[in-house]
């Protein structure tokens, strides 16, 4: 059966960056879609391809990388670069001497800025964009319109009703390109798959650790608290390791692209803020995999699917943040009151806020969080406070703060909301 290919977010970006500048670097985790990228991309454009998953080429790489890099052809793919790190310094002379004639396509699957001396090798001279799973939006073959609705002065959001039992399943698939289209037994043997081939080899090759065993463990922990406050006392509490190796074993599964870190929106002014970061599992289906829980299940455990659809909200947004062409910053809120705001959205001075709800209503107590966020930045930074809900209608409830359903993150319907009068 042939592969079915995805039109990523990533590629307007990806081409824009080859236009100016010398070396582009996607980085995502193993089996995201990086390679598949750069050569729909470079392919198009004649780069050469090489991959240091291939001994050989890794070989002749680790041997002699001046010479290596010195016959390589003035556009190239290099993939998998994470296993040859004196690439980039390699590269900097090459690309001062030909600064307008070479192109090189760079793929990782370890997080290089995390290691700010490789990174920094080409500062100046490398563009860095972000590849993620598969979005729905990509997916589903939509334009990524969420982020420009929200910002939007009338917030005309589309949807197609809501999801039911649908949202489980999109939770548990996951958006590995790789996962899509497999029946669950067989999903679950390629997520068992994976994260045996990323503890015996892109661990090995990142970290000399002792407690290779503890890693999967530590991944199933991370799955069962995503969505939640990063607390490493209680995480260690759970193996037979000190806070501090906890630590830098969550360090190297971030490199992985496997858990990340949502950092907590504060203001100076303020003085009762949490700014503890929030843990986001990097994709929910493997979370899934890791928890053994089926769609089926999940649709059953709403504690669990309510973790499980905040990071997967999360991660949509991030998807299409990271293709957006103005920045976009993403935070959480969280004070020691107890108000809370799953997701903080910032374009420029403007914000707005996101919670998310997997039940099929909603009530003026759910805006609790949001109204605090609209008190903390006053007018106009903030922009609007939004419920996402597996409901059907646009529904009002007050100045600036709306519940729309979440089909509208990737829905492909040209018919418009409609704004529902909120019914008491």
């Amino acid at each position: 059966m042939a592969a079915i290919l995805y039109r990523r977010l990533a590629e307007t970006a990806l081409i824009t960056a080859l236009a100016d500048t010398p070396v582009v670097l996607i980085h995502g985790p193993r089996q995201c879609g990086k390679t598949t990228l750069a050569l729909q991309v470079g392919k198009r454009r004649r780069f050469r391809y090489y991959t240091f998953d291939d001994a050989a080429t890794l070989a002749a790489a680790r041997s002699d990388i001046t010479g290596f890099v010195s016959r390589l052809e003035k556009r190239a793919i290099l993939d998998e670069v994470q296993h040859v790190p004196e690439l980039f310094a390699a590269l900097k002379p090459i690309v001062d001497a030909n600064r307008n004639a070479v192109r090189f396509i760079l793929t990782g699957s370890s997080n290089v800025l995390l290691i700010p001396r490789l990174s920094d090798s080409l500062a100046g001279r490398m563009e860095i964009l972000r590849l993620y799973p598969l979005s729905q939006v990509e997916l589903e073959r939509a334009r990524p319109t969420f982020l420009d609705t929200l910002f939007s002065d009338a917030q005309s959001f589309r949807h197609s009703g809501s999801l039911g039992k649908e949202l489980a399943e999109r939770i548990a698939r996951g958006g590995y390109p790789v996962a899509q289209n497999r029946t669950p037994k067989r999903r679950d043997d390629w997520y068992a798959n994976y994260i045996e081939t990323l503890v015996q080899r892109d661990v090995r090759d990142l970290s000399h650790i002792g407690s290779l065993d503890a890693l999967p463990k530590l991944l199933t922990l991370a799955a069962s608290q995503t969505a939640r406050l990063a607390n490493l006392s209680e995480m260690a509490s759970q193996f037979e390791l000190s806070r501090p190796t906890i630590r830098s074993y969550l360090t190297l599964i971030e490199r992985l692209f496997l858990v990340e870190f949502l950092p907590p929106w504060f203001s100076n002014r303020i003085k009762r803020l949490i700014k503890s970061p929030k843990l986001h599992f990097g994709d929910t289906g493997l979370a899934c995999s890791l928890l053994h829980c089926s769609a089926a299940e999940l649709d059953g455990q709403r504690d669990l699917l309510g973790q499980l659809l905040e990071t997967f909200v999360f991660g949509e947004i991030e998807k299409q943040a990271g293709a957006h062409p103005e920045r976009i910053n993403l935070h959480h809120l969280r004070d020691k009151d107890g108000y809370e705001v799953d997701i903080v959205v910032q374009r420029g001075t403007h914000h707005a806020g996101i919670e998310v709800k997997a039940a099929s209503s909603v009530r003026e107590g759910d805006f609790r969080g949001l109204k605090r966020l609209r008190e903390l930045l006053g007018r106009p930074r903030f922009h609007s406070g939004i419920i996402l809900y597996d409901g059907e209608h646009v529904l009002p409830f007050g100045e600036r703060l709306l519940a729309v359903p979440l089909s509208s993150l990737w829905v492909r319907s040209p018919r418009p909301a409609t704004i529902a009068s909120q019914s008491k």
